[in-house]
């Protein structure tokens, strides 16, 4: 369930301004929005493979775990941590790698980050001991970060706004397919070969990603494009002179200087029909260094933070993600142990959740954006994000039900038929609220839409490893009966939080941006 975020943008004090300023169109050198269609594709095609081999990676590993115990001698409590360890660091390093992107560049990130999970993978290939296992699976988790953190942002620099809906739909793909062949290929390896065919599979797979990136990808990062750049470049030009410098980046509408603000992530307003933005590049942008305060990515988080809707919104997300992740480990150790199914059977059983979830994903997202269209039109062509929140309420009926079948049906070890069709049932519904609650979390903060998707990726790490931690001990203690009837409290919990969104999140946005204007005032 892992999903690609965007580079953070840095953050703007919002400024009351009749048009905002596009500088997506600014002129730039070899400019990636005029590369040939062949070298967009290519480009498309690199990030999409990195992306998924990146979501294969998180749980490619599942149906080998009874493998692995025996082979190395390893404990439960072991292979949780080989396990846990991985979305944790997969979902908090985004924040550091997107950073990092405006410094160097797309291409550098890419690079190293591949060359991280290369060789986090040669050596769990060879790994003797389970102590290394949990370190290398950690610097694996971190080399495969970067893809899932960038890869929307380089998409971003080489299409054009009217392009990017076809393009990221077939992005967009690559990370619903990860999570669904991860574990049919780690199964089917380990079968035929050894728990070790699985990780010389990702060890392939990131030697040809490595070298895609090196040979075939050409950066698509330029400074003058760049929020954070422009931002650095203007708070140095005020700070070396009280008067505007006549090389700051401005665009000048009627003779009225206007700063630059961003707008890659949101809708805009239409601009006046007499107001056209001219807009000038900024010399010595390439020259500029940036400074702590310029690459920082935690105030940002905190600003999202400091919103009780997203609070809120990023607590049922990551209870989402974490109850996944559970289920994906404890069903793999219910079917080897209580079934008696090997590492192929165990794969193809958890290829229903894969399955599930993408039906829920694509039929969810299409069914969010026609309730968000009737709701609109109810409001007189008033859109709010909140009504986002209307789609999911469809799924919420029939997850928890799901999550008791399934809890119950495990237990009393009934055919294995039944199962898969709970676990289809759960990923289609789980993922179908999911896709709802995202999209809200992104059309609730315009402008900071990809530090929100950063600051969720950064919740579902941390609930992911909670979740995995605690999954053995629950299931030995509660067993399967117990622990998903738990869990499908927890969801009920959960999905009165998003009703609480639903209902006040409009009135705690509006108070959260008076408080926010009012700190800017002061």
């Amino acid at each position: 369930m892992a999903s690609p975020t965007a580079a953070s943008e840095p953050e703007i004090p919002h400024q009351e301004t009749s048009t905002a300023i596009d500088i997506e169109h600014v002129s730039v050198t070899d400019d990636p929005r005029q590369w040939s269609l062949a070298r967009k594709t290519t480009t498309l095609c690199i990030v999409s493979l990195a992306t998924m081999v990146s979501t294969i990676a998180s749980n490619i590993q599942n149906p080998s775990n009874s493998l692995i115990e025996e082979a190395l001698h390893a404990t439960s409590n072991q292979i949780s941590w080989t396990l846990a360890a991985f979305p944790l660091v997969q979902g908090n390093l985004p924040l550091l790698w997107s950073a990092a992107s405006e410094i160097k560049g797309r291409k550098p990130i890419y690079l190293v980050s591949s060359a991280l999970f290369v060789v986090g993978s040669a050596v769990l290939a060879f790994s003797k001991t389970i102590e290394v296992m949990i370190v290398m699976r950690t610097l694996q988790a971190a080399g495969s970060s970067a893809a899932i953190s960038i890869s929307a942002a380089t998409l971003a620099d080489i299409y054009d706004t009217h392009e990017r809906g076809t393009r990221m739909g077939i992005f967009y793909a690559a990370p619903l397919l990860g999570p669904a062949l991860g574990p049919i290929l780690g199964g089917s390896l380990s079968q035929v070969f050894n728990w070790r065919a699985s990780f010389y599979f990702l060890l392939i797979c990131g030697v040809v990603t490595f070298l895609s990136f090196l040979i075939l990808f050409k950066d698509t990062f330029r400074h003058e494009r760049s929020l954070m750049y422009r931002s650095a470049f203007q708070r140095l030009a005020a700070s070396k002179e009280p008067v505007q410098s006549s090389n700051e980046s401005i665009s000048t509408t009627q003779g009225s200087s206007i700063p630059v603000k961003d707008i890659e992530k949101q809708p805009q307003p239409q601009q006046a029909p007499d107001a056209t933005p001219v807009l000038i590049p900024t010399p010595g942008l390439e020259n500029l260094r940036l400074s702590i305060q310029d690459i920082n990515p935690f105030p940002p988080y905190f600003r999202i933070l400091s919103r009780k809707n997203n609070v809120f919104i990023l607590i049922a997300n990551g209870l989402i993600y974490g109850f996944s992740y559970c289920l994906s480990y404890t069903c793999a150790r219910t079917l080897a142990n209580e079934y008696g199914y090997n590492a192929f059977d165990t794969g193809f059983v958890l290829l229903c959740l894969g399955i599930g979830s993408i039906a829920g994903s694509v039929i969810g997202g299409r069914w969010s954006d026609r309730v968000l269209a009737r709701k609109k039109a109810a409001n007189g062509g008033k859109l709010s994000a909140e009504m986002r929140l209307e789609s999911a309420k469809l799924a919420m009926l029939w997850l928890p039900p799901s999550v008791v079948g399934y809890a119950w049906v495990c237990e009393k070890h009934v055919n294995v038929a039944v199962v898969c069709v709970m676990l289809v049932l759960i990923g289609f519904t789980s993922i179908w609220m999911y896709s709802s609650t995202l999209a809200y979390l992104v059309d609730a903060n315009p402008g900071r839409s990809s530090t929100a998707v950063a600051t969720n990726s950064s919740f579902r790490g941390f609930v992911a490893f909670l979740a995995v931690m605690t999954a053995v001990p629950l299931q030995d203690a509660l067993g399967d009966g117990g622990l998903y009837t738990a869990w499908a409290g927890i969801l009920v919990v959960m999905e009165l939080m998003v009703m609480l969104v639903l209902h006040k999140g409009e009135l705690w946005r509006r108070e959260s941006e008076e408080r926010e204007r009012e700190t800017l005032r002061e």
